[in-house]
């Protein structure tokens, strides 16, 4: 079990992406850093990280839990890996500050209309309840089209779908000032279609929540 008196301790998360993390050892540096390597918690998943100290040399981590040791004036150890007990022994407090996990609400409407389906119409409450036990929420309702019509068109009709939702959900009581409306179009498909390709699933408004 290494140190911790002095230790300078960092997680990293990098979901289905590559980081780079470069220590900077400075004049009075501490006897050691720690980098680990943990999945996201908000996709759940484990990229990569690139961790490079001043004095020369690298290491990839590539796998949850996976960490390295810099000492000073040594290039970064190769990688080892924690156990799940000795993350929360190094780590738990820092882990424990962070804020939940962002979620994310899929909101879907009947063919050719501006009606939800009733599966979607179920989730309202369920994002009303989700904000609600937040401290500090903050809401995007991002409106989303297919490829039938023209873009310009499908940007306005993205946009009054996702005004829509958050009309309903302030009328419901949340306050108007935690939800901001954006409008994508189509250009941020669900599922890749030529253009003119009717479909349901791109059809959609998304609400985050954060």
């Amino acid at each position: 079990m290494m140190r911790l008196a002095g230790a300078a301790l960092a997680v990293v998360f990098a979901a289905a992406c590559q980081c780079h993390v470069r220590i900077v050892q400075h004049a009075t540096p501490t006897p050691h850093d720690i980098i680990a390597l943990l999945k996201d918690p908000e996709t759940e998943k484990v990229g990569r990280a690139v961790v490079s100290s001043t004095s020369g040399g690298s290491v990839e981590l590539t796998h949850k839990r996976q960490a390295t040791r810099i000492v000073v004036g040594q290039p970064p150890w190769a990688p080892f890996r924690f156990s799940r007990d000795q993350i929360d022994q190094l780590f738990g407090e820092a882990l424990a500050a962070l804020p939940p996990a962002p979620r994310h609400f899929l909101l879907y409407f009947e063919g050719g209309s501006n009606q939800l389906t009733p599966a979607s119409e179920k989730l309202i409450a369920e994002i009303l309840v989700f904000v609600r036990n937040r401290l500090v929420p903050d809401v995007t309702v991002v409106g989303h089209t297919d490829t039938t019509g023209a873009a310009r068109d499908n940007i306005e009709l993205a946009r009054t779908w996702a005004t829509m939702i958050r009309d309903r959900l302030v009328a419901a009581g949340l306050d108007s000032s935690l939800v901001s409306v954006v409008s994508h179009g189509e250009a941020d498909l669900l599922v890749p279609t030529p253009d003119d390709t009717p479909n349901s699933r791109n059809r959609r408004v998304e609400v985050s929540v954060r």
